[in-house]
């Protein structure tokens, strides 16, 4: 038997034996086994399909957080689902935020409305504070993504709604504070230590090293926060979120992209320095900013968005990244409409629905080009200047994505031109092509690891069924140890990286939730009624 499982056998003996202290859950929680470690070990009990898929859900007592609506969920789709591999990683893939990510969570009981010492943030209210997985710090991105399957959850079950509520709350500290940030450390309420960061970074604006994890300036990080509102309106119909601070992090924001919508030069041609710059001491040129830091050159005149890195956390190539920007000007839209619904200021509504509807034509007219095979597609990255990167990478946003994302239906033709050519070798230099896998990946991992992420959202932006079971089916017989992985090895699929990350799990989940409502008959049967959450 290995550690992990030793340990929580033990655990479990000590839930059950009538010793002092076995109700405390401190005590319990300490005797936990380190997840990362636990992810890594098969566990029991088996699915009993082919494949045999593991058990990997933590013990009750080592979750970090519980919810019945899930818990119910999880047991309609496996009893329904006919693969008992299937059934078997959506048990374990569903609740994977829950049970592992919830790092602090507080109703605000605790909280004294005054500034923290340590931050100079304002921890009032719910707050909710999740990690990405294996690294104890919060990125806007992830921890949105992860959240995405339980909003609609929200409205019949308090504690979800009190979570997302929370997490709203604490995105909106982490923005008014240093918005140039994607990645943050745990509130000093929470009492939890910073997680310690062996990077060197010369960043400007300058960081308080206390509060953020990583400061990589992404464009997709700033619309991430704002979809977490936006989401949860639509699914609960709760304005509550719209606080004073929310507030003040929407105004951030807009702030930010405007600085970040400037050219490299003035109409004289004179340089102009950047808001933002980035540079890490590496060997590894994705992970920093060239040009000391800048970047390579903007063309004015296009009404695009900078973004200095992908969210891959890779560093762009050419900083007008069009999936984020086509994300943002949807983003602007429904916040609009949200604070138009909630009776908030006219002149604010006004704003941000022309934002965002300037920033969908700019998509348009600067992010279609011309393909010698496919016609127009859209392009991953331009500069205004002519120059464009014709690639995609798997992480959310991508270009294919862009249905899963509002900015366009998967009928479009430009998207269906695009669809064909960043799902072909010939035409996508990260479409990687294995004997036991294939898919999009990214300049993240390598050149022979393709994300089971990237044929998720392939599936969901899919009418055709084989397609469809097929990505899906493929993600499944990568999942080994019963979790989805970030990457996997096209040649070897036991050779992955992380064997546990939170958001592709929820991706997957929300994947199989989707085929449900909308294609039963692929995953429970012919003739099988639709499931809708």
């Amino acid at each position: 038997m290995t550690l992990p499982a030793v340990l929580a056998v033990a655990l479990l003996g000590l839930q059950a034996a009538a010793l002092p202290g076995r109700d405390d859950p401190a005590i319990l929680r300490r005797a936990c086994p380190d997840y990362t470690a636990y992810a890594s070990t098969p566990h029991a009990p088996y699915s009993g399909g082919p494949l045999n898929l593991p058990f990997q859900r933590p013990a009750e007592a080592c979750r970090t957080f519980s919810s019945p609506a899930v818990e119910e969920v999880i047991d309609d789709i496996t009893s329904r689902l006919v693969d008992k591999d299937l059934a078997q990683l959506f048990r374990n893939a569903f609740p994977n935020t829950l049970d592992t990510t919830i790092r602090w969570h507080t109703n605000g009981s605790t909280s004294s409305g005054t500034n923290s010492k340590r931050d100079g943030a304002q921890w009032t209210g719910v707050q909710t504070f999740i990690v990405t997985g294996d690294i104890n710090a919060e990125w806007l991105r992830d921890s949105t993504n992860q959240l995405r399957n339980y909003q609609k959850l929200a409205a019949k079950d308090k504690s979800l709604y009190s979570l997302i509520l929370g997490a709203i709350n604490t995105q909106s500290e982490f923005v008014i504070q240093s918005p140039y940030c994607n990645a943050f450390q745990p509130p000093a309420l929470s009492g939890i230590k910073p997680e310690v960061s062996t990077q060197k970074d010369t960043v400007h604006p300058a960081y308080d090293e206390s509060f953020v994890f990583e400061c990589k300036y992404e464009l997709d990080s700033l619309a991430h926060f704002l979809q977490l509102g936006t989401e949860f309106y639509e699914n609960t119909g709760s304005t509550e979120f719209l606080t004073d601070r929310w507030y003040k992090a929407l105004e951030t924001v807009l702030k930010t992209i405007d600085a970040e919508s400037q050219p490299t030069f003035n109409t004289h041609g004179q340089f102009i320095q950047n808001q933002y710059t980035f540079q890490r001491e590496t060997t590894i040129g994705t992970e920093t900013l060239n040009l000391a830091g800048v970047g390579n050159p903007l063309n004015s005149e296009t009404g695009l968005i900078r973004s200095a890195f992908r969210p891959s956390d890779d560093a762009t190539i050419l900083g007008f990244f069009i999936p984020p920007n086509a994300m943002m000007s949807v983003q602007l839209q429904k916040t609009a409409k949200i604070i138009k619904a909630a009776g908030g200021p006219a002149s604010l509504v006004a704003d941000l629905q022309e934002r965002g509807t300037k920033l969908a034509k700019a998509v348009r007219d600067h992010g279609i080009v011309q393909h010698p095979k496919y016609g127009d597609v859209y392009a991953f990255e331009v500069d205004g200047y002519g120059s464009r990167i014709l690639m995609d990478d798997a992480n959310i946003p991508s270009l294919l994505s862009l249905p899963y994302l509002g900015f366009v239906e998967k009928s479009d033709t430009v998207y269906k031109n695009t669809r064909k050519m960043i799902t072909n070798k010939a035409s996508n230099p990260y479409y990687l092509v294995g004997p036991q896998f294939h898919g999009i990946g990214g300049p993240h991992i390598g050149l022979e690891n393709a994300w089971p992420m990237s044929l998720l959202v392939q599936a969901m932006t899919s009418d055709d069924d084989d397609e469809i079971i097929g990505n899906i089916n493929l993600v499944r017989n990568s999942s080994l140890l019963g979790l989805v992985h970030e990457s996997i090895n096209v040649t070897n699929i036991k050779d992955y990286t992380r064997p546990w990350f939170a958001w592709a799990n929820s991706v997957f989940a929300q994947t199989v939730l989707k085929i449900a409502a909308e294609r039963p008959h692929l995953i429970f049967g012919s003739n099988a009624k639709p499931y809708i959450v």
